[in-house]
């Protein structure tokens, strides 16, 4: 494997053209001056020493070791060992969690949110080489916790959620589920599933093209039904009770239509959770059930650095153009080897 440690010094390439250009227009700009004494081809007849040819030659041995140099500052490597790490079979599972104000109900004790919250913490403690992600949403959708093999940081992301995370009130599941596949790593596509933890109050219409969306990619949905179909009122933290604008008190009521339509659109499991059972546990085996797969991490490490083999090419370039000169070498033009040779006879 080949990589640039430092890649962002290959920006610094970026002086070699900026040099040819400058060196071009000091030319020209030369060559002007120089047809306002005379001729110019009469004027490098009287310059018999002055050299074009070794200017561009010597321009061209400065860009080659300024491309060393950068190259040598990028750090090149290949990857001199594969290391290959197995951690396991496992899933990846993106739990999505509603905090729309309908979670604030205490049909559930103490509240809807907080025996999710409750039941969540339990899952997390059943599972192994499973990886685990965590969204909340309301009528918007955050990434409270990337899909992580971490379970203690699972647990802790769990207890900062309330429903003032989501700025935005409402229940859009399709953007949680939207939110949910771009979420998963990209090399666990027979091994994926979502649960949905909700009351079901969609206030949107693209749910099921969420879901079919996530059918597309082999993507279960699993959902769970939190709340009473009889409805109960919605108690917020200030006290008093949740109020629409006429007035009246808002009733918040499982929509357990939507929550199995979610399911059976992706041939998952649907189950209207209770104080006693909230209904994880079947959902738990049904994904030790799956196609799991062979989880594994590919590092190359003991690299092995090349910037020295640059830093000396930049040095043998630097040193030939030190050494070559602009103009003729008089001394150098006056040697003739085979003239000696006719004067020693």
């Amino acid at each position: 494997m080949f990589r640039f440690a430092q890649s962002e010094y290959l920006l610094l390439l970026l002086i070699i053209p900026v040099l040819i250009i400058v060196y071009i227009l000091w030319s020209i700009r030369k060559r002007q001056l120089l047809s306002k004494i005379g001729n110019v081809n009469l004027l490098s007849q009287l310059m018999p020493d002055v050299s074009q040819r070794r200017g561009w030659f010597k321009l061209m041995l400065l860009c080659f070791a300024i491309f060393s140099v950068v190259v040598a500052l990028a750090r090149p490597q290949t990857g001199a060992k594969v290391k290959k790490e197995e951690i396991g079979k496992g899933t990846e599972v993106m739990l999505i969690l509603d905090v729309s104000n309908s979670m604030l109900a205490q049909d559930f004790k103490p509240t809807r949110l907080e025996r999710a919250k409750l039941a969540i913490s339990h899952l997390v403690d059943r599972l192994k080489n499973d990886r685990i992600g965590l969204i909340v949403f309301a009528g918007d959708a955050f990434v409270q916790l990337p899909i992580t093999n971490d379970y203690i940081s699972a647990k802790i992301f769990l207890k900062s959620i309330n429903p003032g995370i989501v700025p935005v009130q409402g229940t859009n599941i399709a953007k949680a589920i939207r939110l949910a596949l771009n979420s998963f790593s990209e090399n666990s596509h027979k091994s994926r599933s979502i649960i949905i933890i909700s009351d079901g109050e969609d206030h949107e219409e693209d749910a099921m093209n969420a879901a079919g969306e996530a059918a597309d990619q082999n993507v279960r949905i699993h959902t769970v039904g939190i709340g009473s179909a009889k409805g109960f009122p919605i108690l917020l933290s200030d006290g008093n009770f949740l109020k629409d604008k006429n007035g009246d008190m808002v009733i918040t009521r499982l929509n357990e239509t939507i929550l199995k339509e979610l399911a059976q659109k992706t041939e998952g499991i649907y189950f209207a959770a209770t104080n006693a059972d909230f209904g994880l546990t079947r959902i738990i085996e049904n994904i030790n059930e799956m196609d799991k797969k062979e989880l594994t991490k590919i590092t190359y490490d003991e690299y092995r650095e090349w910037f020295v083999y640059f830093l000396l090419l930049s040095l043998i370039f630097i040193i030939c153009e030190m050494l070559i000169l602009e103009r003729k070498n008089k001394w150098i033009n006056s040697i003739d080897i085979f003239r000696s040779k006719k004067l020693k006879k």
